[in-house]
């Protein structure tokens, strides 16, 4: 029985796969809300009370996220090129869905309404020309342009106006980088007893809080907000499994078991306390043992997919695309989003990913001279430095 850490090859996983698989598990589960499917609900609540099909694949998500970043951080990156490259993996795709958000789905959606251009431009609350400028740090304080949406299913049945129901996550998965981030510094993934600790003591304080044992929120005011434990408790499940990948078992008979549990949890009780860990290790299971290769020789499209799914459900809907019923909603939406992931990728993200072992050239020149101070002081320090043989002592 080989370990995790002997059976993953980073250049040959089923990994990228999953995270498309994953990125279209929440487009199902929020044609729900949004268009009106599944009695107005998001997919998966018609089983389990603790979490929908969407909150799954968000758990899975950060799982892999978790597992694959504090990886990179434990490599030679330096912290500030870590935050660079986590930096250009999130924002210039996270800005491009905000830039087409607002001056290409939002105007044609509000066309398609009143038949007119008037008002929306204009727009003095929740304008369009604020809303990249509002949400751009990843901090969503603008959900809405112009007001639009009041006689869409997800305001009339939810009360929500959100052009994007699924970028809240964002700064939560940059807040995740942060944590690797500080521990790799502190030097915890270095030591795994330390990054252990660390990684443990949130997930056992997420397990309190779904059992409502106590009051995490007077540890940290971050807790106060239920998500933040929500989501870096599978992110800290990922970082265990990286810093342990000698002591994890690729076993089938444990994957099937885990999927059991998993099933059982999602449906009867106890997946946020215990389900959603043994559905991680299916996943991590499924990246080694299942031969999906090269699923990313097209590009990576999932993250794309991601940021674009919520916005063009909602364009579909204001075009009452889902009056065609669920297959053709879905296939067009399908369509959709792979179109503009794959621009996306080709022309903003993949490039924005080439700049990762770019320097300033003042960085450079800086870095430049402190190399020639050093080396020139070592040789004067060389040079002086008198060894008394040890005869003359």
């Amino acid at each position: 029985m080989r370990s995790l850490a002997a059976a993953f090859d980073p250049r040959n996983n089923a990994i990228g796969f999953l995270r498309w698989f994953l990125a279209f598990l929440v487009i199902f589960s929020h044609a729900g809300p949004i268009a009106g499917f599944y009695g107005g609900k998001d997919l998966g609540t018609q089983w389990s009370t603790e979490q929908s099909f969407g909150g799954v694949a968000v758990c899975g998500f950060f799982f892999l996220s978790g597992f694959l970043i504090s990886r990179s951080k434990m490599g030679r990156t330096t912290t500030v090129r870590f935050f660079w490259h986590r930096f250009l993996r999130i924002f210039p795709g996270w800005f491009l869905a905000l830039l087409v958000t607002a001056y290409a789905f939002a105007p044609l959606a509000w066309y398609q309404e009143k038949g007119t251009w008037a008002g929306f431009w204009t727009a003095t609350s929740e304008s369009p020309f604020t809303y990249f400028s509002n949400n751009f740090t990843l901090i969503l304080r603008q959900l809405n342009i112009a007001g639009m949406g009041t006689s869409l299913p997800l305001y009339t049945d939810h009360g929500i106006l959100d052009w994007n129901g699924s970028a809240w996550t964002l700064a939560f998965e940059f807040g995740a980088y942060i944590l690797v981030a500080v521990l790799g510094v502190a030097g915890a993934l270095s030591n795994r007893v330390a990054g252990g600790i660390v990684s443990g003591a949130i997930i056992a304080l997420a397990m309190m809080q779904w059992l409502n044992l106590g009051n995490v929120a007077s540890l940290l005011p971050l807790f106060g907000d239920f998500r933040a434990l929500l989501l870096l408790a599978p992110f800290a499940w990922g970082i265990l499994f990286n810093l342990y990948g000698d002591r994890v078992p690729i076993d089938d008979r444990l994957a099937v078991a885990c999927a059991l549990i998993a099933a059982y949890t999602y449906a009867k009780g106890g997946w946020l306390v215990l389900g959603q860990y043994a559905f991680c290790y299916v996943l991590i299971w499924f990246a080694i043992r299942i031969p999906i290769r090269r699923w990313d020789r097209y590009g990576d499209l999932s993250y794309g997919i991601y940021i674009i799914g919520w916005p063009l459900m909602l364009l579909a809907t204001y075009f009452k695309l889902e009056d065609f019923g669920w297959i053709v909603y879905h296939a067009v939406v399908i369509v959709g989003v792979h179109v503009y992931a794959y621009l996306s990728w080709h022309l903003v993200e993949r490039p924005a990913m080439a700049l990762k072992n770019w320097t300033p050239r003042w960085v450079s020149r800086a870095l430049e001279r402190t190399h020639a101070r050093r080396a020139k002081i070592g040789s004067a320090v060389g040079r002086t430095l008198v060894i008394t043989p040890k005869a003359a002592r």
